[in-house]
């Protein structure tokens, strides 16, 4: 899944050209690019789908040469996760009624690879052989209140256990009874499932969903499902996969994940995973001369001189248009930010 816009990293992520597509990390790969490679080790690449809008598809294309064009599932309206992985459900039963399917973004952090692909060997065989919605769960390691949480069975002693429910991005104090509980993980949005039992779970759960993107079945993967999801798209419930499907089907089970994982949603996240200085300033393409600094988040587009003196915990982003000076605690704010700034300066901001 590419498709998003990842606004709490602007400036650098903008509606024309979203994180997914930037060197975040500053490895000389974009994250789509490092998702991409990571899944090729499991999944033949001319068996990747890349689910993005249609504004997207040159950038696709251009950083995934070992793709075709008919691997791009485009989407012509923003409509959440439950409408793109329907229709990529129906491409693929069309192609191979057996077969199995990962849903993975395009934009998470994943260090230990061989673990990464041992747990999905797993998923992947129990998604064969049992009719169950599987995630991948990650032990939390601190009250986080900005990720949402699976509840899994206490008793099961299996590594694959009976999911009891999903909630909600919990306040700090909710979080912390999680952790105490020692049956919660932390929702990744990684999912596995056989083609078989995401259509049932549509079926069953959004049914008038499920008859929209049906009434495609004879053409998809042919000329003519252009135009069909074109003309249908825009009609979906805008609705995610965790609370049309997820949350509601009896059959979700998960996995406690063995590997690191950070979804890199906000800067300060970024922040937690690049390598640092003696101060814990996290620094990305820069050349820098600091004084009285520490703990600061630091980005540049391009090898640029940044001199920076008494800042402590701030983002601090140079772009070629855009300057952002700002305290990392209110990172979540940033959404707003934009929005004023958009509202104010125009929308080329955006």
């Amino acid at each position: 899944m590419a498709g998003g816009i990842g606004s709490r990293f602007w400036p650098v992520s903008t509606q024309k050209f979203p994180k997914q597509f930037h060197d975040m990390l500053g490895t000389g790969e974009s994250l789509l690019q490092k998702t991409f490679s990571r899944l090729e080790k499991i999944v033949p690449a001319s068996n990747i789908l890349i689910l993005t809008n249609e504004r997207y598809l040159d950038l696709t294309l251009q950083q995934l040469p070992k793709i075709s064009e008919k691997q791009v599932v485009l989407e012509p309206a923003m409509r959440n996760t439950a409408p793109c992985i329907l229709l990529s459900a129906l491409k693929i039963q069309k192609e191979d009624p057996d077969a199995v399917m990962l849903v993975a973004p395009s934009d998470h952090w994943i260090e230990d690879e061989n673990s990464f692909k041992e747990d999905l060997e797993i998923c992947f065989k129990n998604c064969e052989n049992e009719d169950v919605l599987m995630t991948l769960g990650i032990p939390p390691t601190f009250p986080n209140t900005g990720y949402g949480y699976i509840e899994c069975d206490a008793n099961a002693t299996s590594e694959i256990k009976k999911v009891n429910q999903f909630r909600e991005k919990p306040d700090y104090e909710t979080a912390k009874h999680f952790l105490s509980q020692g049956n919660y993980l932390w929702n990744a949005g990684i999912f596995l499932w056989s083609v078989k039992s995401i259509i049932s779970a549509f079926e069953a759960h959004l049914p008038v969903m499920n008859a929209l993107f049906s009434e495609g079945k004879p053409i998809y993967n042919t000329e003519g499902e252009e135009q069909f999801v074109a003309q249908n798209y825009g009609l979906a419930e805008n609705i995610s996969i965790d609370y049309g499907i997820m949350e509601k089907a009896k059959n979700v089970y998960v996995k406690e994940a063995t590997f690191d994982w950070n979804d890199l949603g906000t800067w300060g996240a970024l922040h937690d995973k690049l390598v640092k200085d003696i101060n814990s300033n996290a620094i990305v393409r820069a050349t820098t001369h600091l004084k009285e600094a520490s703990g600061n988040m630091i980005f540049s587009e391009k090898d640029k001189l940044i001199v920076i003196d008494g800042l402590t915990d701030y983002i601090v982003v140079d772009k070629e248009d855009v300057m952002l000076i700002f305290p990392k605690e209110k990172e979540q704010e940033i959404k707003i930010l934009l929005a004023e700034v958009a509202n104010k300066h125009g929308k080329k901001y955006s």
